[in-house]
């Protein structure tokens, strides 16, 4: 049977199979006591003190009357509000790749695949506070963690913005459903989806986001893959050798593009073709990538090989909280990079992207010295992707 990555009541009397059928990318679903005693895994001085970091993404929203304002961090306490000021929301993204608690919830939301996982947000806000009425292009669970938050949303196909705001706000907004979220809580909304969060008081809320590219930017990325990695994919072949143009005559407006030029290149360029494969390469390459404020920290002091084994043999290893594993048809990509493992280390490394850790039995199955797997591993904990689990820990 198929391990559950999400307890009984996330979704309610949902399983996760029922969800994505019935809900997933289709109607929203309010869910009460989604985590019952839910309460914020960090506190107000915690979260200031993230805004306060330059690798950390931050942003202060104010209403005032009907003005907004829009400024991104990193703040100094001094550069914020009061607690008692009305109508101001800080949000601070990516916090699962700052804080295990966060990185823990995160991995709640694994019964979607990791290739549309995003992060996690955190939203706080005083009394009044909000981002306005809005749409986003992506699902979303919305987990209140402290205070109440009055959710109003719309399936309204009118998307028009009010012009000259630094924020996509909604000009004509119209309510069809509305509910009071309190700790525990959790809203789940399909992309597109009218939706305005207001605090009722000092209030948290958990904002657990899915990548949803555009077309555009896949093409783009994917072009790019293509030109990088010619020499190795068969494309290259048709691309070997210079342009050359031995047959070309003399012209009276040498200002135009020669005929000649473009049927030739355009020519070159309807060869270009692609491989399921170059697909998949391309895919675990790119969304495993970790995103550019990502940094990871090797050990101060790195243990030696030998330490490093009998460690994990005795506690396992789990990955850092920044990295990122993707596998298929015989591919392993981690932390953007395709991995050249062993036929035999690929089962384990499975194990490790799914789970996101190899268990002290784990580890006591790999084989011993010298085969390359505990290389692999060694490197990979020198360069801060994998940790020792600590002592005692269920990660």
């Amino acid at each position: 049977m198929k391990r559950s990555l999400q307890p009984p009541s996330l979704l309610g009397d949902l399983s996760s199979a029922e969800f994505m059928r019935r809900y997933w990318h289709r109607q929203p679903l309010v869910i009460r006591q989604a985590i019952p005693g839910f309460t914020p895994l960090l506190d107000r001085a915690a979260l200031l003190a993230l805004a306060a970091r330059d690798d950390v993404e931050s942003r202060l929203v104010r209403q005032i009357r009907q003005r907004w304002t829009l400024s991104s961090g990193p703040f100094e306490a001094a550069d914020l509000p009061s607690a008692r000021t009305r109508q101001w929301t800080l949000l601070l993204q990516g916090v699962n790749l700052h804080h295990d608690g966060a990185r823990a919830l995160l991995d709640q939301f694994r019964f979607v695949p990791d290739a549309r996982l995003d992060d996690l947000m955190i939203s706080y806000a005083t009394d009044g506070g909000g981002v306005g009425p809005h749409f986003d292009s992506y699902d979303v669970f919305l987990l209140q963690a402290h205070g109440t938050r009055r959710w109003r949303i719309s399936a309204q196909q009118d998307q028009t913005l009010i012009d000259g705001l630094p924020l996509k706000i909604l000009k004509n907004f119209k309510a069809e459903q509305e509910w009071d979220l309190i700790p525990g809580d959790m809203l789940y909304l399909p992309p597109g989806y009218a939706h305005d969060g207001v605090a009722l008081g000092e209030c948290m809320t958990y904002s657990i986001g899915f990548r949803a590219p555009t077309n555009r930017e896949i093409l783009q990325n994917f072009l790019y893959f293509l030109a990088e990695n010619s020499d190795e994919l068969p494309l290259g072949q048709a691309f070997e050798g210079r342009y050359a143009d031995p047959r070309q005559p003399s012209v009276a407006h040498p200002a135009r593009l020669p005929n000649q030029m473009i049927d030739r290149i355009a020519a070159q360029l309807a060869k270009v073709r692609w491989r399921r494969q170059d697909i998949v390469r391309f895919l675990g390459q790119w969304l495993s990538e970790p995103k550019p404020q990502v940094y990871f920290t090797p050990p101060e002091s790195p243990m030696t090989r030998g330490a490093f084994l009998r460690r994990a043999r005795a506690q396992g290893v789990a990955l850092a909280r920044q990295s990122q594993c993707l596998y298929e048809a015989g591919y392993s990509f981690f932390n953007g990079e395709i991995q050249s493992l062993p036929s035999a280390a690929q089962k384990w490394f499975r194990r490790l992207a799914d789970a996101r850790r190899l268990s002290q039995a784990d580890c006591a199955e790999l084989p011993a010295p010298p085969a390359p797997d505990w290389d692999i591993l060694y490197e990979w904990y020198r360069a801060g992707w994998i940790e020792l689990t600590p002592p005692g820990a269920s990660r």
